[in-house]
């Protein structure tokens, strides 16, 4: 009995052996075939290891380029649309100047009007710039809804205030975009620290032209009205109606208080008066629409030639804020 099993055992051994090499051969033969070492994770199970932690990372470097190859296309749209409509604006501009000319008609300035009112509907279409997928550029996160839309009470935005961000290593991405509302809605208005506004009854010819803020130490903020005691004098009063400075007046003077200066030009009488205060925000179209708005409605008078001045001046301030952030927002 102990025969047979040991003869047995023996004849299992040899099998086994035998079945062990026809194994190794047959890895031998994938490995000459396939040109690749480890053939299956037995063959090698610390080696497989690393190599499915290589393929892992293979996946993710694959997968963080096509990211970026995502993120160049999209920023390279934006810059283009964001250069379109820098130029658009420079153009808007330039037609206010032409119909903001005192030779112009009241018809001229009708037609001057109309090219801006083009312009403005270029701006609406680069504002929903789409990528190739389809995705629009200034939508926010929500890539899949039309960020402007044109309405009865003007242009308004659907997106949200998302900044969208890719993975581009691990534990770090970068922004690919910026929201509409960054872009082309949240505009500092004036000179982007105060603006100024003529009072509706004014009747002189006085004008308000270039604004600063020459001493940001002495600004406070807060609102003033510049007042017209006699057509060579004046005072500022604060919101309380305290008098915080006055002087004399002549046409082409510059008048500073609380750290700003005002340049002005015509002659105003006794009681007109302008109000300067904190820039607000505005959006790109409102002041392309509200330039629209005062070129179709001005008159030809001395006063009503003044009121029209004044308000495409603040315009123009507006229209350099809108202009002054795409370049901000390029760079």
């Amino acid at each position: 009995m102990t025969l047979r099993i040991s003869t047995l055992w023996a004849q299992q051994m040899a099998v086994n052996q035998m079945l062990d090499n026809q194994s190794k051969l047959a890895t031998i033969q994938q490995q000459v075939a396939s040109g690749k070492r480890l053939v299956s994770p037995a063959s090698d199970p610390a080696a497989s290891a690393r190599a499915l932690n290589l393929t892992h990372y293979e996946t993710a470097i694959n997968q963080y380029q096509r990211n970026m190859d995502t993120g160049n296309s999209r920023l390279g749209i934006e810059d283009q649309a964001l250069t379109s409509t820098v130029k658009v604006l420079q153009s808007v501009r330039s037609l206010t100047l032409e119909g903001m000319n005192a030779t112009q008609s009241a018809t001229s300035r009708q037609n001057v009007a109309t090219q801006i009112r083009e312009q403005l509907k270029q701006i609406l279409q680069i504002a929903n710039t789409q990528d190739a997928g389809g995705g629009y550029i200034f939508a926010g996160n929500s890539i899949h809804t039309q960020p402007f839309v044109q309405g009865v009470g003007g242009v308004t935005y659907q997106g949200d205030q998302g900044q969208r961000r890719i993975a581009i290593a691990a534990g770090q991405t970068v922004a690919i975009g910026d929201p509409g509302s960054q872009v082309f809605q949240q505009i500092s208005t004036g000179n982007g620290r105060f603006a100024v506004h003529a009072a509706a009854a004014n009747q002189g010819t006085a004008v308000i032209g270039a604004t600063s803020l020459s001493n940001p130490t002495l600004w406070k903020g807060g609102s003033y009205t510049l007042q017209f005691t006699a057509p060579n004098s004046y005072q500022v009063l604060d919101a309380g109606n305290n008098v915080v400075s006055r002087g004399s007046y002549h046409a082409g003077d510059t008048i500073s208080f609380q750290g700003i200066s005002l340049t002005l030009s015509g002659t105003p009488i006794a009681g007109d008066n302008f109000q300067i205060g904190p820039s607000s925000h505005q959006s790109v179209f409102s002041t392309v629409q509200s330039i629209v708005k005062t070129l179709t409605s001005s008159g030809v008078t001395g006063t009503q030639r003044a009121q029209f001045e004044q308000q495409i001046n603040g315009q123009l301030n507006n229209l350099d804020q809108a202009l002054n952030r795409l370049v901000n927002v390029r760079a």
